[in-house]
């Protein structure tokens, strides 16, 4: 009965540690690839390449090896792989990176994402794979009862997945962050272990060792930094997104990526950013007969740390604005280092569709939706639906502004697709690209007359008003769309698929400077050299 329990145990803690080990590969990896469905994709599909050759291995040496101390020692491996992975998981992930930038151009982020996981976590998960039909025969010994072992081997494990699915998510990772995550269940793994070979009394002391070990560096402070070539004011982790605060003179700004990328910027002296921010801050031009003088109601969904919902205070004094932001530790970033406040914005932690369908939403003059980061699009609200729901809330004669930063060079088919499912709702929908930036802005109305509106407005700007340059850029780069006919919906949106060429071209360009100062085809010997130098 003692061996049986433990066999239970064990496809439990495995079950467990499967799953956490999963979720916590693509927390690893989200600062640098992502985590879009595509990529999702490609960590699972891997995963489940991995346990598979797990579970034929571990059926052939289960046969062969009639003794389970080898699937301890298996075990032990697998944990042990797993507690280096926090010391050299980032380092793998951006040599891969910076390896496929030199020869490989294409695909990035798929590649990458790929050929990291297979580095980093083929091998503990082929071991961990191995793991249910090692029990399976070594634990049925009443023939009669085959069935009913096997099945209570595959529950516990089931059962253990179930909690390594929710855990790792809920509790570890916001608490204690990806890396302790890792060492966490490399810990578990290893006291499995330990029970197996006290019970066994054979020399379990390197096991109590590399427990004691993994306990030790679980309590001690360990560098969680992706972004190590550079200081950051904060690098944190959440329930949505990795996290990175850095300063300069000028500004404080945020990124969700670990390379490239900013979601908010905060002027120190509260002048303009010199990002899209400024460009958006026309949308109330748009309206008729508005001025700076006027109330105005702003609804932004995707707020960051409040760059937006500052500059339209600084800019347009009388504003009243709610905003929307998912992510809580973002918004304590916002308090804390961005110097966000109350009276700049009600925030409301929370989805933007979702706060849409509170039958309490108000009605707003200006909706700007910035919710489409460089890494990943939320394919529910890009839809005619969302669009729809969008300016249900929008006064007579309001505008909808969109950030869309997925601009590259030649055709791009989410710029086409989400300006013409705007245009399927919207009576008139303009567009302005910003140069120097990979941001397109959408500036969407049901009144025909929204450019004159927005060129008898601006006229009327002083020659020192900051906004003036601004709105001659915006005038002179603003494009009509008069298509419909590419509509993302509901049922069918594959902005993942549309946007990941897209994806690999931003990385390309980031990473062009890279590329020039180590391409060792082109400098050799010398330019290592000379880049030590």
């Amino acid at each position: 009965m003692e061996k049986k329990t433990l066999l239970y145990a064990t496809s439990f803690f495995c079950g467990m540690s499967v799953m956490a080990v999963e979720l916590s590969i693509s927390r690893l990896l989200a600062p640098t690839f992502g985590t879009s469905q595509i990529i999702w994709t490609v960590i699972i599909g891997l995963i489940m390449i991995s346990l598979s050759i797990g579970n034929i291995l571990g059926g052939r040496w289960a046969d062969k090896n009639n003794n389970l101390n080898k699937l301890y020692m298996i075990i032990w491996g697998a944990a042990i792989w797993i507690g280096i992975i926090p010391f050299i998981g980032k380092y793998v992930i951006l040599a891969v990176t910076g390896l496929l930038a030199l020869f490989f151009s294409n695909d990035l982020l798929v590649t990458g994402t790929a050929i990291s996981c297979l580095v980093l976590f083929s091998v503990p998960l082929i071991g961990l794979g191995m793991v249910s039909p090692y029990l399976v025969k070594l634990g049925v010994t009443d023939l009669e009862n085959a069935g009913r072992t096997t099945g209570k081997i595959y529950a516990m494990n089931t059962i253990g997945s179930i909690i390594g699915t929710f855990l790792p998510t809920f509790v570890t990772i916001p608490y204690i962050g990806t890396n302790k995550t890792f060492l966490l269940f490399s810990l578990i793994l290893n006291l499995i272990c330990v029970s197996y070979f006290i019970i066994k009394k054979t020399k379990p002391a390197r096991f109590i060792v590399s427990s004691i070990l993994l306990l030790v560096v679980l309590f001690l402070p360990i560098s969680n930094s992706y972004a190590f070539w550079k200081d950051c004011l904060v690098e944190d982790e959440s329930l949505y997104n990795y996290l990175q605060v850095s300063e300069d003179d000028r500004a404080v700004y945020l990124s969700t990526n670990v390379a490239f990328g900013v979601q908010s910027v905060y002027r120190k002296d509260n002048k303009l950013s010199g990002l899209y921010y400024d460009y958006a801050l026309m949308a109330p031009q748009f309206i008729k007969d508005f001025s700076a003088e006027k109330n105005l109601d702003l609804l932004i969904l995707g707020n960051g740390t409040g760059t937006y919902a500052k500059q339209s205070k600084i800019y347009y004094g009388n504003v009243r604005t709610d905003a929307v932001e998912i992510d809580s530790k973002i918004v304590e970033l916002s308090r804390k280092y961005f110097g966000a406040s109350q009276d700049e914005a009600n925030v409301y932690t929370t989805d933007g569709r979702t706060f849409l369908s509170d039958e309490n939403c108000s009605q707003y003059d200006v909706i700007m939706v910035d919710a489409y980061h460089d890494i990943t699009i939320p394919f529910h609200m890009t839809t005619r639906e969302f669009f729809t729901k969008v300016s249900e809330h929008l006064k007579p004669g309001g505008v909808i502004i969109l950030n869309i930063n997925m601009k590259s060079k030649g055709d791009n088919p989410i710029n086409r697709y989400l300006s013409q499912t705007v245009k399927s709702v919207m009576n008139r929908v303009f567009t302005c690209d910003i140069d120097g930036t990979t941001n397109l802005l959408l500036f969407a109305s049901n009144d025909e007359d929204m450019l004159n509106n927005f060129n008898a407005n601006t006229e009327k700007f002083a020659g020192d008003n900051p906004l003036r340059g601004v709105s001659n850029y915006v005038g002179k780069n603003l494009r009509e769309v008069t298509e419909s006919k590419l509509v993302f919906t509901d049922d069918l949106a594959p902005v993942e698929v549309l946007g990941q060429s897209l994806l690999n071209d931003i990385v390309k360009d980031e990473l062009e400077g890279f590329k020039d100062m180590i391409n060792f085809k082109e400098k050799g010997l010398q330019g290592i050299f000379d880049l030590l130098k």
